[in-house]
């Protein structure tokens, strides 16, 4: 039945949908992506199996990456969410016990602990469609991190509509899909407009500015319909730092971030401004010689999230993406007459 449920939802999220073995009940490892479907467009996919992240309102194109976190904190690297019912988890165990492979005093305290009733009777069939198995999931493209480990507990029965259990911090909640749906943000790669445009002056004052089409709000939906729960993690480009690529620089304004107004970031350029100062920009004091200057622009994105229970927005760690472009640096040629 629950099986049927997850097949429902996500059929109806994203129409054709190319299968794997579905969870809960799938007969890979936590880590394996169980159900993908929308993976050239990024609208929809199912990741181990039980967690459906909706992507039609995320940043898409050639350009786009993760965002980073401003401070150490990352998602989580694994999580604990509905996997097998009853019927499911023996066809897991039993052809283990039944190899030998893992050690009679091993396979026995399995056998006492989901079998003969100490505490679960025969996999909990008696409670089969009033709950599910619930266990680890890696999280995807961590599976090396050394968080992938901290999710140890044995699988464990949760009962419909009940809490998991204390000893289980890791187990999945709103705020969980929101740190999950925060690693699934993608958002555009930065490169400003100039002007001048790849060439210019030394001492004279370069305008920055930035596309503002290009720099909208992106979210993620991500959601156990097992559950019926979800969360949408939402990222708000608020500043762009700029770094001249040089010491020998002056940036506009003295801290270099230039912060979004009116949904752009800076002015721009426009015939007979040459004297005046621009409010986002840069103005190089050396020559950059024969070669050029890496200047990078990085968007400081505001990210935050709510959910199934939650009031309001919630917030997540700020989260940064930039991008590098070349900048030449010309010596102004002074002709005597």
């Amino acid at each position: 039945m629950g099986t049927a449920v997850l097949v429902g939802a996500v059929v109806l999220a994203s129409g054709s949908t190319a299968w794997a073995d579905i969870v809960p009940g799938g007969g890979g490892a936590g880590s394996e992506t169980q159900v993908e479907g929308g993976t050239e467009d990024q609208a929809v996919s199912a990741t181990a199996g039980a967690v459906v992240f909706e992507r039609s309102r995320n940043g898409s194109g050639e350009s786009v990456g993760p965002v980073a976190a401003a401070t150490n904190w990352t998602p989580p690297a694994c999580y604990y969410a509905p996997k097998y019912t009853p019927e499911q988890l023996q066809k897991v165990k039993e052809p283990v016990w039944e190899a030998e492979s893992t050690g009679y005093q091993w396979d026995a305290e399995q056998r006492d602990k989901y079998v003969n009733g100490h505490p679960y009777k025969d996999f909990n069939k008696e409670k089969a469609g009033e709950g599910y198995w619930w266990d680890s999931y890696v999280t995807e493209g961590r599976e090396g991190d050394p968080g992938a480990l901290d999710c140890k507990k044995e699988t464990f029965w949760v009962d419909t509509g009940d809490d998991p259990p204390a000893d289980a911090p890791e187990a999945i909640t709103p705020e969980i899909l929101a740190q999950l749906a925060y690693a699934e943000i993608r958002v555009p790669a930065t490169e400003v407009n100039l002007a001048p445009d790849g060439e210019t002056k030394v001492n004279l004052p370069t305008w920055a500015w930035l596309d503002a089409a290009k720099f909208e709000p992106v979210s993620v939906t991500a959601s156990v319909p097992l559950l019926g729960v979800q969360a949408t993690t939402t990222a708000e480009p608020v500043s762009v730092k700029i770094d001249p690529g040089t010491a020998d620089a002056q940036t506009y304004p003295a801290s270099g971030v230039c912060q979004v107004a009116n949904g752009t970031v800076g002015k721009p350029y426009a015939k007979g401004k040459a004297d005046e100062t621009p409010p986002c920009g840069v103005k190089y004091l050396r020559s950059s010689g024969g070669s050029s200057y890496q200047l990078k622009a990085t968007v400081t994105w505001k990210i935050h999230w709510t959910g199934t229970g939650v009031a309001g927005d919630q917030p997540l760690p700020d989260g940064a993406f930039g991008g590098e472009q070349d900048v030449v640096v010309q010596e102004i040629q002074a002709i005597n007459r």
